[in-house]
């Protein structure tokens, strides 16, 4: 298999990067919810697929009429994804992937029927009020163990293991010494809380699965089919390629769009570093940092606005803000991000002789833009509608995913077929029961935290482990997010750290936003954080390199991301929180200039390589620069005209030295 890099104005393949023919494998390795089913049986496929798309068109219908009661529509949403879930994922791995065996279809079975009970008896559950009956247990029970083997199946032992723990910590709390004692709660009860409230499998998190998370999946599967992925890779190709090191800013790029819109790291990685890893290898880069540049791009592009992966939606919802006041307040922050990515990629290509692609192998930037730049119609229609409109997020996302269909038909390279608008419809629902059966399966565990107030009793012990110093709170509250995220999907581990970890910060005066979007850059960051890296590993695997080398190596590239969460806990500003413009401006520049600093000293690379003295002055110099004080900014810019001034000396005595050797 190859990719070739074709020059649009003659059609001419003029460069051939050859491809790992196991991409896919690779993907299987790594990512869990790629190891679906695949029928044989022509019957089976048609059905799959026309219950997917009943699956999407509910939801739409939904978005726009409005839904039934809250626990008959999350009920709803809950048992389709686990029907689409046990009808999609093998139990173990070696099973077979052709047919649904009978005890699935049971599964099947008992997944609609959670749908149905609450249906027909939701008048006499709400008048009951929380007392349970026989039945309400038993089918609690039920929907409890559907959800963990369903979660099992698709992201891992980790979330169910918890899930189990938590249930069981519910139970026999009293029996627990210390600070962490409650005073127990029966199988009963527990069971109907998690079944038969708004607070714990059918709470927040699947609320927002079922609505914004859905419609935001299904826009990306629409876009997807319109060929959204090759444009980005074209025009980023186009406007990149030709530079230094051109292919690993066309990584950066390219990942970065992407990965904000599907949210899916490892999938990500493999999607694109198929193309971009080999030709980032051919010309010059090593396996390692080939992988790294793919692995630390496709992470951040869930922190990269306007769309943000899901969690964005979560924490909109989990706040109480709208959803433009997060995707504003994250805009600094994944800029910055991203350009201490491109930055290194940049001075690793000066360090090491690197070139960029010839211009006659590349597409030109008109004709990318002339066959695939109306395809950026829809998502400016988003931007509009979610920034400036006032109009709902369901609305916003409906309009947008009927926009997409209308804008593709403007030309044939992007014209959707009536099977490929089927083909989406499904695709967007499929795509979505990794996210929406991770919400459920975390709702047992926050249902849980809820009901005991274990997630108070967190937050006290974090800060007095942390002495009420905030900086060591934060210390060990980044430990804790990136070891639960080793585990576990982006927006479980999200959801379980906002709910445990951000109140600590809370105490500690942290305001609620800025916490919660500490934890879950940390939480986001174990995709490529050792020893449990998975988006790193995925990279690794396409690109030859050692995996743990190239996990280590996508953290020294997402170094700033490490650090400007610590920047905006103690500066707000830099959330454009509550800033006048001049505040804001100013806050853009001292970290665009931190963040280039930081790079300097990671690479060790200004104009000529740079000795460890110079590096630390660089390195000290970012720091104080990003530090939240005129007085630091001032030190800061000190340090680096000295640093700056030693390095240009440096590079002129090399210069002296090339023409005496000429």
């Amino acid at each position: 298999m190859s990719t070739k890099i074709t020059n649009p104005n003659d059609g001419k393949n003029t460069d051939t990067v050859d491809v790992k023919p196991d991409a896919q494998a690779i993907l299987e390795e790594f990512d869990r919810e790629s190891r679906q089913r695949s029928f044989t049986s022509r019957p089976l496929a048609i059905g799959l697929t026309i219950f997917a798309v009943v699956v999407s068109l509910y939801h739409m219908y939904t978005a726009y009429f409005g839904t039934p009661p809250v626990l008959i529509h999350r009920s709803i949403h809950v048992a389709m994804i686990l029907a689409l879930a046990f009808a999609m994922y093998p139990p173990v791995k070696k099973a077979s992937r052709t047919k649904i065996p009978f005890y699935d279809v049971i599964l099947i079975l008992l997944s609609i029927s959670t749908a149905v009970y609450v249906y027909l008896n939701y008048d006499d559950i709400v008048r009951r009020a929380g007392v349970a009956t026989m039945w309400d247990v038993i089918m609690a029970a039920v929907l409890v163990l559907l959800v963990l083997e369903a979660a099992r199946r698709i992201s891992g032992w980790a979330l169910p293991i918890l899930g189990v723990l938590f249930v069981l910590y519910a139970v026999f709390g009293r029996e627990i010494p210390g600070m962490f004692r409650h005073r127990g709660y029966s199988w009963d009860a527990t069971f109907n809380f998690l079944y038969l409230t708004t607070e714990g499998i059918y709470g927040t998190a699947i609320g927002v699965a079922a609505s914004y998370i859905f419609l935001f999946v299904l826009f990306g599967a629409v876009l997807q089919k319109s060929g959204m992925g090759q444009f980005f890779n074209d025009i980023a190709l186009a406007l990149a390629g030709q530079s230094r090191g051109g292919p690993a800013k066309v990584a950066v790029v390219a990942s970065g769009f992407l990965g904000s819109i599907n949210g899916a790291a490892v999938a990500n990685v493999v999607t694109t570093g198929a193309f971009t890893i080999p030709l980032m290898k051919r010309v010059g880069y090593k396996p390692v940092f080939a992988g790294a540049v793919e692995a630390s791009a496709s992470v951040g592009g869930q922190i990269l606005p306007p769309i943000m992966g899901a969690a964005a939606f979560i924490m909109a919802e989990t706040l109480g803000m709208p959803y433009r006041d997060i995707a504003i307040a994250a805009l600094i922050p994944a800029l910055l991000y991203y350009l201490g990515v491109i930055a290194q990629v940049h001075l690793r290509a000066t360090r090491d002789g690197l070139k960029g692609i010839s211009r006659e192998n590349l597409p030109a930037v008109g004709e990318v833009l002339k066959e695939r730049g109306h395809l950026m119609i829809p998502l400016l229609f988003l931007i509009y509608m979610l920034f400036f409109t006032g109009r709902t997020i369901l609305l916003s996302a409906l309009l947008t995913i009927l926009v997409t269909a209308v804008v593709a038909q403007l030309r044939k390279t992007t014209r959707m077929s009536i099977q490929d608008m089927i083909d989406a419809l499904a695709d967007g629902a499929k795509t979505s029961v990794s996210v929406s059966i991770a919400c459920a399966a975390v709702g047992v565990i926050v249902g849980v935290v809820t009901l005991t107030g274990f997630g108070v009793k967190l937050a006290n012990a974090i800060v007095t482990i942390g002495a009420g110093n905030l900086l060591f709170s934060l210390i060990l509250t980044m430990i804790a997010c990136i070891i639960l995220g080793m585990g576990l999907p982006s927006i479980p581990t999200y959801i379980i750290t906002a709910t445990m970890a951000a109140p600590a910060l809370g105490q500690l005066g942290v305001e609620p936003l800025v916490a919660h979007l500490f934890v879950f850059y940390f939480g986001l960051f174990a995709n490529i954080t050792p020893p449990v890296a998975l988006a790193s590993f995925a990279a690794a695997g396409l690109s030859g390199a050692d995996p743990v080398k190239t996990g280590f190596q996508s953290m020294r590239l997402s170094l700033a991301g490490y650090i400007i969460p610590f920047i905006f806990v103690f500066n707000p500003a830099m959330l454009l929180q509550d800033v006048t413009a001049g505040q804001a401006i100013l806050v853009a520049i001292t970290g665009t200039v931190g963040v280039l600093l930081l790079s300097v000293a990671v690479e060790g690379h200004f104009m000529v390589n740079a000795n460890p003295i110079v590096r630390v002055l660089f390195a000290a110099a970012a720091l104080t620069m990003m530090a939240p004080d005129l007085m630091t900014d001032a030190i800061g810019l000190g340090i680096a005209v000295v640093a700056i001034a030693i390095q240009c000396v440096a590079a002129k005595k090399q210069d002296m030295l090339s023409i005496r050797n000429i």
